[in-house]
C-alpha cells in the first residue's frame, strides 16, 4: 500500500494509522517561525503567520481568505488556552494535513478577550476540515511541550527562529494517537457534598440551571449524582405516572412534604449511583459510548475515586465537529 502523498510525504492519517511518532514539528519548520514580533497587534500577527504558511505552499486557499477565517473564529471567543499562549486556528477545506506557524514576543501581544495579561507565544494552526479533532491532538502536543513555565519563558525569550524550532524538534511534542476524556473535561464544574441537605441541592440545581450535580465526600471522592428528576420521584408516587386520567387527584399537593422536610433531608436520599463515568485517560469513543448507554448529556471523569470534572455533550460535539 502506498502511504505517501503526491509529494512523497506521509500523510497524517497514514502516520497515525501506522503508529509512527508524529511530532509537532512535522507541521512546521524554522521558516514558519517569527521570533520577537515586537509591537505587532493580534491581527498583524495572524496576517504575518498566515503569509508564512501560504509561502510554504500546499494550502488550497488564498492568504486573505485564511486570515478572515482565523479572525472569524477569534470573534466566536478567544483562543488563549492558558496565560500567555494563544492558538488561533481555522478549519480549511481541501487541506491535506495541519499547517503551523509560530510567533513569540517578550514584551507581549495585546490579544482581545477576557483573559488576563498579554500573549507571549502564538501557535497559529490550519487544520483539515475533514479532521477537526486533529486540532485537539496538536493542542495536546503543544501543551506537553510547554507544560513547564520555565520552558514557556525560555521559548518566549529565544532570539532566533532556528532556536525555537529546535526546542520543539528536540522535545517530547508528539501527537497522541487518540483523544481522551482529559481533552474534553471541564474541571470547574460545581459539586455538592454528601453531607448537604436536599435544600442545598435544590438551590444549587436552580442556581446552576442544570438538571444534575456531582456529589463528593470530604476527600473529593465521587459518591454519586444528584438528579432533578429524582427529586420529582421523591414527591410524586410512582403509580401516578401510569394514570391516564388525573382528574381525581388534581387537588393533591405532591410537593408539600418534600418542601417541609428539604432542610433536614440528606441529599443522599435522592442520589443516583448509576451514571456515565470514565477515567481521564479513557478514549474519547468510550466517553461517547458511556453517554449513549446512560442516555445522558454528561459524563463524569474520575481519577481513581477522586472527582476530576465533567465532559458535557454539547462541548464534546463542539470540539469534535466544530472547534
Amino acid at each position: 500500500m502506498n502511504v505517501f502523498d503526491r509529494r512523497g510525504k506521509k500523510t497524517t492519517e497514514d502516520k497515525l494509522n501506522q503508529k509512527d511518532d508524529v511530532r509537532l514539528t512535522d507541521y512546521f519548520g524554522a521558516e514558519s517561525v517569527l521570533p520577537h514580533c515586537g509591537d505587532m497587534v493580534r491581527d498583524d500577527v495572524v496576517r504575518t503567520l498566515v503569509g508564512k504558511i501560504v509561502a510554504g505552499g500546499g494550502v488550497p486557499v488564498g492568504a486573505d481568505e485564511l486570515v478572515s477565517e482565523v479572525l472569524a473564529r477569534e470573534a466566536l471567543g478567544t483562543t488563549v488556552v492558558r496565560d500567555g499562549l494563544a492558538v488561533p486556528h481555522a478549519r480549511v477545506e481541501g487541506l491535506k494535513e495541519p499547517c503551523v506557524a509560530v510567533a513569540t514576543s517578550v514584551r507581549g501581544i495585546d490579544w482581545p478577550g477576557e483573559h488576563q495579561g498579554k500573549v507571549h507565544i502564538v501557535f497559529l494552526m490550519l487544520i483539515p476540515r475533514e479532521d477537526p479533532a486533529l486540532y485537539l491532538k496538536v493542542l495536546r502536543a503543544l501543551g506537553t511541550a510547554l507544560k513547564d513555565q520555565e520552558d514557556f519563558n525560555l521559548v518566549a525569550g529565544m532570539t532566533s527562529a532556528g532556536e525555537i524550532y529546535r526546542f520543539f524538534k528536540n522535545g517530547q511534542a508528539y501527537l497522541p494517537r487518540y483523544l481522551t476524556a482529559a481533552d474534553f473535561v471541564t474541571s470547574d464544574c460545581k459539586a455538592i457534598r454528601d453531607t448537604d441537605s436536599l435544600q442545598i441541592c435544590i438551590s444549587a440545581l436552580i442556581a446552576g440551571r442544570t438538571s444534575e450535580l456531582p456529589v463528593v465526600d470530604a476527600q473529593g471522592r465521587l459518591k454519586g449524582v444528584a438528579r432533578a428528576d429524582n427529586i420529582l420521584r421523591a414527591c410524586i408516587p410512582e403509580h401516578f405516572q401510569w394514570m391516564d386520567d388525573l382528574s381525581s387527584i388534581l387537588d393533591f399537593e405532591p410537593f408539600v412534604q418534600v418542601l417541609d422536610d428539604e432542610h433536614s433531608t440528606p441529599v443522599t436520599t435522592i442520589l443516583d449511583e448509576k451514571y456515565p463515568v470514565v477515567s481521564p485517560d479513557s478514549p474519547a469513543v468510550q466517553v461517547a459510548c458511556e453517554m449513549m448507554k446512560h442516555k445522558s448529556s454528561k459524563c463524569y471523569v474520575r481519577d481513581g475515586d477522586r472527582f476530576v470534572g465533567v465532559v458535557k455533550l454539547t462541548e464534546f460535539l463542539n470540539k469534535v465537529f466544530r472547534e
